[in-house]
């Protein structure tokens, strides 16, 4: 199994000193509360690694080689966490036979702590993805889609709260609009709402209401649009609480994060990996308890 991490240093608050990751990662500042967030989107159901004659990705990605290497990190030593921004079903025959049932339970095993909805979760219709999340071991998170009419009521929640490495971490979900992606009998009577406006609302609640260290996004927006579609760099800019957001739907491989100011001129970590779990993306990041500065360190790891 190859591993490649490319590494970039961020500081995601104004002002401070950006200091190295070896530095802050490391021992040099004990009282530094550290953690690492592994992250996936668009896996489309791909369970086996490519085919070795793939022209593309021959022999890549696999959910055994994910699996190993989630592990690996785990056995570091440091609190982890591990999300899916989305697509988790609906792109090999796996899904026509399970409808994502073991891609759910691969997911469990390897215990991933939250995952956001993408637009072909609901490619098996609505009771299909409730019935799905029903099985899932990790909290299916969205903001902006209105589920009170639907069976995914109870099911989805808009924020979960994560503690880890005497942090609090607040993660929220958005997802993009689904009419025109999806059929209207497989999504029913759920409504879009503005992914800005719930993410901004939403990410206040966690700062200051439920006092969150490092607040998260989930997203299946897309990475970037040529137009006016809303994004995840959209989002970043016009953002107010929200420190990093792992995205999904546009496929986008990042070999390190993008970093955009949000309206206050703090900086937003936005990264993506890729597909098909051909990689693992992973931030590291630093918090100083006293000043609440945020340090992140991005980068990738090629399953292969």
């Amino acid at each position: 199994m190859r591993r490649r991490r490319f590494i970039q240093s961020v500081l995601l608050t104004s002002g401070g000193i950006a200091l190295s990751p070896k530095l802050i990662l490391g021992n040099a500042f004990p009282g530094i509360k550290r953690l690492v967030i592994l992250h996936t989107n668009d896996m489309h159901s791909h369970i086996d690694p490519f085919a070795a004659n793939d022209p593309r990705y021959p022999g890549q990605g696999g959910i055994a080689k994910r699996a190993a290497m989630i592990e690996e990190i785990r056995n570091e030593g440091m609190d982890v966490l591990l999300f899916d921004c989305g697509d988790i079903f609906q792109g090999t025959p796996y899904f026509n036979y399970y409808l994502g049932e073991l891609e759910i339970k691969l997911m469990n095993q390897m215990k991933y702590d939250a995952a956001t909805i993408g637009n072909h979760d609901f490619d098996g219709g609505l009771e299909n993805l409730g019935s799905k999340i029903d099985m899932a071991e990790f909290s299916f998170i969205n903001c902006n889609y209105d589920l009170s009419n639907s069976v995914l009521a109870t099911k989805v929640v808009p924020y979960k709260i994560f503690k880890k490495s005497g942090l609090k971490i607040g993660v929220l979900g958005v997802g993009i609009k689904l009419e025109g992606l999806v059929d209207k009998k497989l999504f029913g009577s759920i409504l879009y709402n503005d992914p800005i406006e719930n993410a901004n609302r939403i990410a206040k609640i966690l700062r200051e209401e439920k006092k969150c260290d490092l607040v998260v996004c989930l997203s299946h927006l897309g990475y970037e649009y040529k137009g006016d579609q809303v994004s995840d760099l959209l989002l970043a800019a016009q953002s107010s609480d929200i420190d990093i957001i792992f995205g999904g739907h546009t496929h986008t491989f990042l070999k390190e994060a993008t970093i955009i100011a949000n309206k206050h001129g703090k900086n937003v970590t936005v990264s993506q990996a890729g597909w098909a779990g051909l990689i693992l993306g992973r931030v590291d990041v630093a918090i100083n308890p006293e000043t609440l500065e945020v340090s992140a360190f991005s980068g990738t790891n090629e399953i292969s």
